[in-house]
């Protein structure tokens, strides 16, 4: 797998989604994630940006994710939303968050 440098998490009830770009902004990974199996994919990544977009849940992942090494930052809602190009849904809100966090 390629370098990872910047990740948009998209973060609901029982599925996560990931959005990972590269240094040079090119999708290096795209997929979906159960929650408990989120700390272990985080696991085997090198430490990256993460963004989330600021809910209630966000703060425990947030703690979680930088206990593991990863820089991560919150986002308001009102911050990420002029980066949804296309249908809200989890896939194009973690590409939102993705590009926001930059």
């Amino acid at each position: 797998m390629q370098s990872i440098s910047t990740i948009g998490l998209d973060i609901a009830k029982s599925v996560f989604q990931v959005h990972g770009v590269d240094g040079t902004g090119q999708v290096v990974i795209r997929r979906q994630l159960k929650r408990r199996f989120v700390l272990s994919f985080f696991e085997k990544l090198s430490p990256c940006l993460v963004g989330i977009e600021a809910c209630a849940s966000s703060h425990y992942w947030s703690r979680e994710l930088q206990a593991l090494g990863h820089t991560v930052r919150l986002m308001p809602p009102a911050y990420v939303k002029p980066y949804v190009k296309r249908q809200k849904n989890d896939t194009t809100d973690a590409e939102a968050i993705c590009e926001a966090v930059t």
